[in-house]
């Protein structure tokens, strides 16, 4: 691929914390298997999109879990998401690499969705992505300081930032559409054929 390579970097919660507002339907061990196989999920589509994943490990458990699962990691000692967004860029800037921060709770990411994102990144592009409610699910440049920004409304402050560029604004269901509610998993279990059987024994949705 041509120009910079891109580092893929996912936060990952402490996974006992995970999917909290799930806990009226799912299992304390459901939520933590749904949240592995969403991170997996993730890692594998940065791979096979021609990014480098990596983990933003918040505690010691997710980082051996990612080793384990074969991907690289960086230990950001439970620091909040900005600082562990910041760590992944200044990693990507040790490597001479550009840098795309992406949330791990997006069922409907495929590696098609992220190969025209990696390829905008690796040409020295940026790209951003809005999430139904504002949030910001994935924002990728090769900008060596970035002042994140995250919580609610963070895509149009990371917008802002980003102006200048002229960025790739992505809106897309695979992007678009998280998973943090009860109503979340009803609408997602019709459409995801791993999450509708993870949770099969839930009533029909």
């Amino acid at each position: 691929m041509p120009g910079y390579q891109v580092l893929g970097a996912v936060p990952i919660k402490p996974f006992a914390a995970a999917k909290q507002r799930l806990g009226a339907v799912l299992s304390p061990d459901l939520r933590t298997s749904i949240s592995k196989e969403l991170a997996k999920r993730t890692l594998r589509s940065l791979r096979l999109a021609g990014a480098t994943p990596v983990v933003l490990a918040a505690d010691d458990e997710v980082a051996q879990w990612g080793s384990d699962s074969g991907f690289e990691v960086i230990l950001d000692q439970g620091s909040d998401l900005d600082t562990a967004a910041g760590e992944a860029v200044a990693e990507a800037g040790r490597r001479g690499m550009s840098w795309l921060i992406i949330h791990v709770d997006l069922p409907l990411l495929s590696p098609e969705l992220l190969r025209p994102v990696v390829a905008e990144i690796a040409r020295g592009g940026a790209v951003i992505a809005p999430s139904a409610d504002g949030g910001n699910p994935l924002l990728g440049s090769d900008r060596a300081l970035f002042p994140f920004a995250y919580g609610p409304g963070s895509f149009q402050r990371h917008l802002r930032l980003l102006a200048y560029t002229g960025p790739l604004v992505l809106v897309d269901p695979g992007l678009a559409v998280d998973l943090d509610s009860p109503g979340d998993l009803t609408a997602l279990r019709r459409k995801v054929p791993w999450l509708a059987e993870m949770t099969d024994t839930l009533p029909p949705s």
